[in-house]
């Protein structure tokens, strides 16, 4: 079995909550539609079995191919579920953190990895009874209404693409709603939020944006350029996001989104979802949850409320021995030693996907409204949905 603490010893961050404030927090979070803009769970280190973790290691131990090995260990856990009578925590995971919808990621690099992606997303959405494949804002309010939740297809990186924009009307048919413009480097469409130069978007990602407003596609700029970011602001008709992200005003750092960034993605209409990625939040030593609240802060003192969400982008659904190999992929994928990369750690406070409440709670703490956190949680992220992919 899983080795993990019961459910009810995960979300106690201590932020000082009276217990009318505890009463509040636990109502919102049951009551709220909550959309993970960047999900890679449900699950953590916690839910590998000693067997699984033998099987993760293995494979790395045969083929020392450290992006094959990543991709078995993230799918482990799917593949498990998938099994009769399979891995039970994939789905009391998900329930236990609360949220109503998080994203499916499917990969662009080569027509292999989209293939292997789109079959093992398609595998849930068909044989898990409570996953439904969320198309609309309006899957998200049905799943929601019956006690299930809901995946969205979406993908970080473009990179992988020709130069023709009608493998976008394939990937809509197929159900994908989100797509990032780039991933730390230049490519066809723009340039990377790590790269050296910052050319902004191309001749060919302005047509590719404008393809993907037609369609009903989000227009995803989380590891884009600073000027990549404001020209997919000024090109696209449709509301803009950053689904993982954090200020550079409270922290400064290649994957940050400047003030001119935040202002011009809240005034297409989008999101900023904050992540809870420690590295990227602060530079501190045992960075909390609370570092998490200040970005969130920060980001609707400067541009409203109505334009911050959350997209967590940690824990990774990986074993800590393979969560120790990923920094060195992750100087291959555009980070550099400055980056700071420290796969393993987590926030304190959000160290699995089950204290997801603590999220609710430091909002309660913050002072939020009711409608200021069920927006933060969810209800901003669905008004972009529904502007973009219809209701």
């Amino acid at each position: 079995m899983p080795q993990h603490e019961p459910a009810e010893n995960f979300a106690r961050f201590d932020f000082g909550l009276s217990p009318e404030q505890e009463a509040r927090a636990a109502n919102l979070h049951r009551d709220a539609i909550i959309i993970d803009l960047l999900f890679q769970g449900p699950c953590g280190y916690r839910s590998f079995t000693a067997d699984m973790e033998a099987e993760v290691e293995q494979v790395w131990e045969s083929s020392r191919d450290l992006d094959k090995a990543q991709v078995f260990c993230t799918r482990l856990p799917i593949r498990r579920a998938l099994d009769d009578g399979g891995l039970e925590e994939f789905k009391t995971c998900w329930d236990e953190s609360g949220i109503t919808g998080g994203n499916r990621q499917f990969m662009l690099s080569s027509p292999e990895a989209m293939a292997a992606s789109f079959a093992v997303n398609q595998a849930q959405f068909d044989h898990l009874p409570w996953l439904v494949k969320a198309r609309t804002a309006g899957d998200f309010r049905q799943a929601k209404a019956e006690g299930r939740h809901a995946g969205y297809l979406s993908t970080q990186d473009t990179t992988g693409i020709s130069q023709s924009v009608d493998v976008l009307d394939a990937l809509h048919d197929f159900g994908a709603r989100v797509i990032g413009l780039t991933y730390n480097w230049q490519n066809y469409v723009g340039s990377g939020c790590t790269d050296r130069s910052d050319g902004g978007v191309t001749d060919f990602g302005a047509r590719f944006i404008r393809r993907m407003n037609e369609l009903g596609i989000v227009v995803d700029t989380a590891h884009s350029g600073r000027r990549t970011t404001l020209d997919a602001c000024s090109i696209s008709s449709r509301p803009v996001i950053a689904s993982h992200t954090s200020a550079e005003a409270v922290y400064r750092h290649d994957r940050a989104k400047s003030d001119e960034e935040l202002r011009a993605i809240a005034e297409s209409g989008g999101v900023i979802g904050v992540m809870a990625v420690p590295f990227f939040l602060s530079g501190a030593e045992g960075v909390t949850i609370q570092a998490m609240m200040d970005h969130i802060g920060y980001i609707a003192n400067l541009v409203g409320w109505q334009h911050v969400a959350i997209g967590t982008d940690w824990p990774l659904q990986q074993t800590k021995a393979a969560l120790r190999r990923l920094d060195e992929r992750a100087m291959r994928i555009g980070f550099r030693q400055e980056h700071r990369i420290d796969s393993v750690t987590n926030l304190v406070g959000f160290d699995d996907y089950r204290e997801f409440p603590n999220i609710t709670r430091g909002l309660v703490r913050r002072g939020y409204t009711d409608e200021q956190i069920l927006g933060v949680l969810g209800a901003n992220a669905l008004r972009v949905f529904e502007d973009v992919c219809g209701t």
